[in-house]
């Protein structure tokens, strides 16, 4: 069957299966389970080395920390039992709970969380991820191979760890939430070593059974987990990469929840069956336009404000997006700033865009070129945004790479623009700040705009330090008012995520971050 033909068979199968009303459970899902979808096949489960949200997401109900995010996104305790921080903000002492094993029977110690911490910070273990722990004091002697370990980290006992920060820095605790800090046995990575990805052994609610790669994984409850038990006997995830299959699976009754794709927003939220089951979740991401600051046209301010006034980005969410978003002013999502503060955007003012490039001495505007990464959704998108910048003089050709190819063009800065999205690791403002916008991390450090200001780096490196957190929310809105006045992006909105449930699924909780959800909350009737 040819692809159109397949597109059509799909289309026409959901239709029935939607008109049919009520919805029946998959014939063939085991008694018991949550059966989910992936778009991918994870990269990998081995903490040191995961970047992505699938793999994030899946490894939280493998692994735990010392801390993790709770329900609203602060830190709770997780494996540590307690927590103290010195009044600088360099010194954090952990007393960890007893009697808390991995998958595999061992107890697990404070020795595990140095081992752990280390392993990252290994040359040989070629983590992305160094950055987690680089401000611990010794880490930059540890990674040079000067020490055979990182002094800043410090075993008390079997059950305390201390750990040390050369300066003092407010987020450190957000740092050791995240996935790159799960705790793994040593025995158990020597064991297996690059195949311990393959072989995760953890503390969590769950156990990986089986992973046949690219077709699913399945998860099986641990009946020795330390926390609240999961409600469900398990976890199968499928890998399907096609939306319309993926559609149509949740429609025949064999998955149990569902991201609605873009393009079925409008058939899922209409439809009488789906009423009441759908849940909009709270995401942390901003979309943009990233402008080369350091290529001409866009090494000139006003030729960046000019793009940001050019382009109707609201005619634009509500259209092509449905609205599924909301516009954004900055980089910064208005969730991780105080309720009700406004921070002044760019609004649609194409006579004003064309001021600006006469003020700039572009008249008759220029050409340049705009970098994708191959995908429909975003072609559609900036086709769009083509057709507006036309009408301010502005020539834009559209390139279209896969993926690692678009990549590689952002971060040796070949691209005049690109289009791409920064979404949070940890639920602060400082992670759409410092990684995008400090001239430290130009190109694979986030900052792909090439984007310099002298006293934007200072602000963000004082904000950085800054433990009072009513301080550090002054700097943020002072921060993000200097960049959007710089325009190295053209800012366009903070996408929303919405989900479909079953009817027979409850206790489903959205998130917005990834590996916040430990599937211990979902049950199946």
């Amino acid at each position: 069957m040819n692809g159109l033909r397949w597109l059509l068979f799909i289309q026409i199968a959901i239709s029935s299966v939607l008109s049919a009303g009520c919805q029946e459970k998959g014939k063939h899902k085991l008694p018991g389970f949550l059966y989910l979808r992936l778009n991918t096949n994870p990269t990998t489960l081995d903490p040191a080395l995961i970047v992505d949200v699938a793999s994030a997401n899946i490894a939280a109900k493998l692994f735990n920390g010392l801390v993790r995010f709770g329900e609203r996104m602060e830190i709770v305790p997780d494996i540590a039992r307690t927590i103290e921080v010195s009044p600088d903000g360099t010194g954090y002492s952990f007393e960890l709970r007893p009697g808390v094993r991995f998958s595999n029977g061992r107890e697990v110690a404070a020795a595990d969380f140095k081992y752990s911490f280390e392993r990252i910070l290994n040359p040989g273990t070629k983590s992305p991820r160094t950055w987690v722990f680089s401000r611990v004091e010794g880490a930059q002697e540890y990674m040079a191979g000067k020490t055979k370990g990182v002094s800043g980290i410090r075993v008390k006992g079997q059950n305390k760890l201390e750990i040390v920060l050369d300066r003092p820095f407010a987020l450190f605790l957000q740092f050791l939430a995240l996935p790159t800090a799960y705790c793994v046995p040593k025995e158990e990575v020597e064991q297996w070593k690059k195949d311990f990805s393959f072989h995760p052994v953890g503390t969590g609610p769950f156990i990986l059974e089986e992973w046949k790669h690219n077709v699913s994984l399945k998860m099986t409850v641990n009946p020795d987990y330390f926390d609240n038990k999961a409600k469900v006997q398990g976890i199968i995830y499928r890998v399907i990469p096609e939306d319309l299959t993926a559609v149509y699976e949740f429609s025949s009754g064999n998955l149990d929840l569902l991201s609605i794709p873009q393009a079925e927003s409008r058939r899922f939220i209409t439809h009488p069956q789906w009423k009441g089951l759908i849940k909009e979740a709270v995401t942390l991401n901003t979309y943009y336009l990233g402008l080369n600051c350091r290529k001409p046209p866009f090494d000139n301010p006003k030729v960046r404000q000019a793009m940001n006034y050019s382009i109707d980005r609201e005619k634009i969410l509500t259209t092509l997006l449905e609205g599924r978003g909301e516009l954004a002013a900055g980089p910064i999502p208005p969730v991780l700033l105080p309720a009700g503060e406004t921070v002044p955007g760019y609004g649609y003012n194409p006579d004003r865009a064309r001021s600006l490039l006469k003020e700039a001495g572009y008249p008759d505007g220029f050409e340049i070129k705009i970098y994708q990464s191959s995908d429909q959704e975003t072609l559609e998108v900036l086709e769009v945004i083509q057709q507006y910048l036309e009408k301010a003089g502005i020539r834009a050709q559209i390139i279209q790479r896969e993926w690692s190819s678009f990549k590689e063009a952002l971060n040796k800065g070949e691209a005049d623009c690109f289009w791409l999205s920064w979404w949070a690791d940890y639920p602060d403002a400082e992670n759409f700040l410092f990684p995008t916008f400090h001239s430290g991390n130009w190109g694979a450090g986030g900052n792909r705009a090439y984007f310099k200001d002298g006293e934007i780096d200072r602000l963000i490196e004082e904000a950085q330090k800054t433990i009072n957190s009513e301080k550090r929310l002054i700097l943020y809105r002072e921060i993000e008012r200097k960049i959007i006045n710089q325009a190295p992006w053209v800012f366009f909105w903070h996408k929303k995520e919405y989900v479909v449930t079953q009817r027979w699924v409850k206790g489903v909780k959205l998130y917005p971050l990834p590996g916040v959800d430990k599937g211990t909350d979902v049950d199946i009737e």
